[in-house]
């Protein structure tokens, strides 16, 4: 799979395209604008304090400096506090460790976790589970290596992650940035004694820095920038943080060509945020997103002439369920999906069409399950919340 990145500025916005053997397959939109309420950035790491408890719904909600966030109150014994003020596991007025773990989206609050994970190009390293994990995607064999040489490095104190990066790089790269992550992690709780209430100890990268550190680097060809001055920022990161990237990246300069209309950036963008999405052969698929969940039905269209062949409605379904895998992707919806499939008489083809469904899912970089199917022939599907998805980044504005 050949892939390439796309980093284009737009007025106050920073666009970045993902690319896979041609196709554009995420698009992620950063905001330059400075707003005058505070923000609660994905990845940040705060000194907080405890304003309420809810037991009932096992939560607390913490501030981080104007900012009340969601916490998952069974966290608290593992959690790093710097103030304690009673000798319950969580206590309001308690201050502890937090890290932005999930974005604001539509009326839900931010969610913060103690569990701090501190994310390298190759690895990762967090106390919120102090197991040894490798990528599933890795070779077996690799896996094996890994778990196998990363025994003298368990702890009570942290765990490791090893991610799909990995797998080109050798051992002692990787050993070399874990070594890194772990003299992040302490100095962070040493520091984080000595400072107060409501301090910022670790600021993440920015949105499209922090894409380049999570894109898969197998098959990467191209970085290729628009403007000048986001190339001399994007330059400047990856020779301290990812050096094997350099020659990869390119400044774009054509005024006759804009780099989004070389690539058709703008009717992509466009469709992904409409509600109707055509398929090949004339069916079409309705995306309504809603405050609880995303609903998916699949329509067979001007697909008319095919309609009674044995075997029509599975080939349909299958159609949509590829263009909803990687519609999913592209638009980055999250939480809870339902699709509505057309209706398949045979339960074997309902097996066949779930099964295709969940090898199509499984590419996602993002963690997407398909949970079951309902006695309506509704499915369901689980992809895991970090960032906004695509509709409301946008928020209504015109293309």
């Amino acid at each position: 799979m050949t892939r390439k990145i796309l980093i284009i500025k737009e007025e106050e916005d920073i666009c970045t395209y993902f690319i896979e053997d041609g196709d554009i397959v995420e698009i992620h939109l950063s905001s330059q604008q400075e707003s005058r309420e505070p923000q609660a950035v994905l990845g940040n790491i705060y000194i907080g304090k405890v304003q309420n408890i809810v037991a009932n719904i096992g939560a607390a909600f913490i501030d981080i400096g104007g900012i009340s966030c969601y916490y998952d109150v069974s966290q608290a014994p593992h959690a790093f506090f710097t103030h304690k003020v009673g000798k319950k596991p969580l206590c309001i007025g308690d201050e502890l460790l937090v890290q932005v773990s999930r974005e604001a989206v539509k009326t839900k609050a931010p969610t913060v976790s103690s569990n701090i994970s501190l994310t390298g190009r190759y690895a990762v390293l967090t106390s919120g589970n102090t197991r040894i994990g490798v990528s599933a995607k890795l070779p077996r064999a690799l896996r094996e290596t890994y778990k196998e040489r990363l025994q003298e490095w368990k702890n009570e104190e942290y765990g490791i992650i090893v991610r799909t990066n990995a797998k080109e790089m050798p051992l002692e790269t990787v050993l070399q940035e874990l070594s890194q992550l772990k003299c992040r992690f302490l100095e962070l709780k040493k520091t984080a004694v000595s400072r107060t209430c409501f301090s910022c100890l670790y600021t993440a990268a920015t949105p499209y820095l922090t894409d380049l550190k999570n894109v898969y680097a197998e098959g990467l060809s191209e970085i290729i920038v628009e403007d000048s001055g986001l190339y001399e920022e994007i330059l400047e990161y990856s020779r301290r943080e990812q050096p094997e990237f350099v020659e990869k990246l390119r400044l774009y300069e054509d005024p006759l060509l804009p780099l989004g209309k070389l690539y058709g950036t703008e009717t992509v963008l466009r469709l992904a945020l409409g509600e109707k999405v055509w398929l090949k052969h004339g069916g079409y698929l309705i995306i309504q997103p809603t405050e609880a969940l995303t609903v998916i039905d699949v329509n067979s269209g001007k697909c008319v002439s095919k309609k009674n062949r044995p075997g029509a409605f599975l080939q349909m379904n299958l159609e949509a369920a590829y263009e909803i895998a990687r519609q999913i992707r592209l638009r980055n919806l999250s939480g809870i999906i339902v699709v509505d499939f057309i209706n398949l008489e045979r339960p074997e083809e309902m097996q066949e069409l779930l099964r295709e469904f969940r090898r199509t899912l499984s590419r996602d970089p993002i963690q997407t399950t398909l949970i079951d199917v309902t006695g309506l022939q509704l499915v369901e599907i689980t992809r895991k919340k970090i960032r906004k998805p695509l509709h409301e980044c946008w928020n209504g504005r015109e293309l």
